[in-house]
């Protein structure tokens, strides 16, 4: 078991900042994910703590000792990537035992360490199966397996299921956070689907540009989001965006205004789609309904208003024809105000 610390880290390849000065604590068996669009810095992160890169500038400390100058091999930990990387002429016994026979462990001992990491992830019936001969869920296991047979200090994981189809996603991040728990080992995931992320993590890290957006629980991220930014990625669908402008309470949009609590200025108004509801004669918004789609607990309807696009989540019941006119009710409680210029979240 390890704690990770990165101190001011930072990485160029050439003129490119693809990490910048970032400063991150992560405790000794905590599951923390890396989240972000593609080129965010999330990957380089993890590819500097397992020494893949070498760092520009700043530490990088594993159970409190630096370790910029040690090789990866030499680290004391285990790689889970995107594409598995298993050898297609090994068993999956012999794929599993290869990093103790790497390490010169004796053959009964790998075998029985090799058959209980197996076990861990189900998949100690089929030893002598060929990767060929395996599913992609099959495959995922097998490659986690090996992983868990070293018994390292710091596990890192590079979008390991995102090969996987939908179903067995979600079978499979059940599955990973179990283990993850069970084995008490601290985890760095790295992933670009923020279901993933607020599903697994103890922690997300959300990263942007090569600079940390937020870090935080995912309740506190979906709660309070630190800028427009988050507020736009986090969630499925993400928050509503409404651009305007407060002047004494009232805020005025393209397509209409309303009465807010929040101080004069341009104002980003966010609300999430769980958040609004049809109203009943006293609409905060109006537009027409630009789609309206079932998806089996409840529907969620578009509404064009004035150049946006607002996403309600209503009744199962409640779905409606395209150009309805329709107004929104929204929860004074759960608005949230975004400063127009920075970004950035407002506290009045």
């Amino acid at each position: 078991m390890a704690t990770v610390e990165l101190k001011n880290l930072r990485k160029n390849f050439g003129s490119f900042v693809a990490l910048e000065g970032l400063n991150l604590s992560i405790e000794d068996g905590e599951f923390l994910v890396l989240l972000g669009p593609s080129g965010c810095g999330k990957s380089t992160t993890m590819r500097l703590v397992a020494g893949l890169e070498e760092p520009s500038d700043g530490d990088i400390l594993i159970a409190g000792s630096r370790v910029n100058d040690i090789p990866a091999r030499d680290r004391d930990l285990a790689m889970v990537f995107q594409n598995y990387a298993l050898y297609p002429h090994m068993t999956v016994g012999e794929n599993i035992s290869y990093p103790l026979k790497i390490a010169r462990i004796p053959k009964a001992e790998r075998l029985r360490r090799a058959k209980e990491a197996a076990a861990k992830v189900e998949m100690d019936h089929l030893l002598t199966r060929r990767p060929a001969e395996l599913s992609g869920g099959q495959r995922q296991r097998v490659a986690l397996a090996r992983a868990i047979v070293r018994t390292p200090r710091l596990f890192l994981m590079d979008e390991p299921l995102s090969n996987l189809d939908a179903k067995l996603r979600t079978v499979m991040r059940a599955e990973l956070k179990h283990l993850q728990k069970e084995l008490a080992t601290t985890t760095i995931y790295v992933t670009h689907d923020q279901v993933e992320a607020m599903t697994l993590a103890d922690r997300i890290v959300i990263l942007n540009n090569a600079v940390i957006q937020q870090m935080g629980t995912p309740a506190e991220i979906y709660a309070r989001p630190a800028n427009t930014f988050v507020a736009g990625f986090i969630g499925s669908p993400p928050m509503n965006l409404i651009a305007g402008a407060v002047n004494g309470g009232t805020f005025a949009y393209k397509g209409g205004t309303m009465q807010v609590a929040t101080a004069d200025g341009s104002v980003t108004l966010g609300i999430r789609p769980e958040d609004i509801s049809l109203s009943k004669g006293d609409a905060d918004i109006e537009g027409k309904v630009y789609s309206s789609e079932l998806l089996g607990d409840c529907t969620l309807l578009n509404v064009r208003v004035g150049d946006s696009l607002v996403a309600a989540k209503v009744g199962a019941d409640e779905g409606m024809e395209m150009d309805t006119p329709v107004g929104l009710k929204l929860r004074p409680d759960r608005l949230h105000f975004f400063d127009t210029d920075s970004g950035n979240r407002r506290e009045t």
